[in-house]
């Protein structure tokens, strides 16, 4: 099943072809800060499952850490997703940018020790300190 998503302006618009894998709700302050929210939602999808359909040439990148790099609209801002130097193969997505039903949920919270102080895990999915 293909997975089409975009941005809020609808300058970019995406698909991924292959598995969404790996999926957690994530509470470091990056994250929140990057998504304006208490937890980013995101899962890893291959590079080579990838195509920007529309916009490409709106897609800013910014290294929010040593060979991590943000990718996101430069109209309207929405985070696309996240590459890696260390593995270049793929890529986390952010759940929310998605206007189809991946099929897959959250199966973890990470870096719950820097989450935010007025947000409170009512769920019952497992809480890690890190990224275990």
């Amino acid at each position: 099943m293909i997975q089409s998503g975009s941005c809020l302006c609808g300058g970019v618009q995406y698909e991924v072809a292959g598995d969404l894998s790996d999926v957690y709700n994530c509470h470091c302050s990056m994250c929140r800060k990057l998504h304006a929210a208490a937890f980013r939602t995101c899962a890893k999808v291959r590079v080579d499952d990838w195509r920007t359909v529309k916009g490409q040439e709106l897609l800013k990148t910014y290294e929010s850490s040593p060979g991590e790099f943000k990718v996101f609209c430069a109209n309207c801002g929405s985070s696309i997703h996240t590459k890696f130097d260390s593995k270049p193969e793929v890529y986390a997505l952010p759940l929310g940018t998605l206007d189809t039903d991946p099929g897959v949920r959250a199966d973890r919270h990470v870096f719950v020790g820097c989450k935010a102080p007025w947000f409170e895990i009512t769920d019952d999915l497992p809480q890690f300190i890190e990224n275990d």
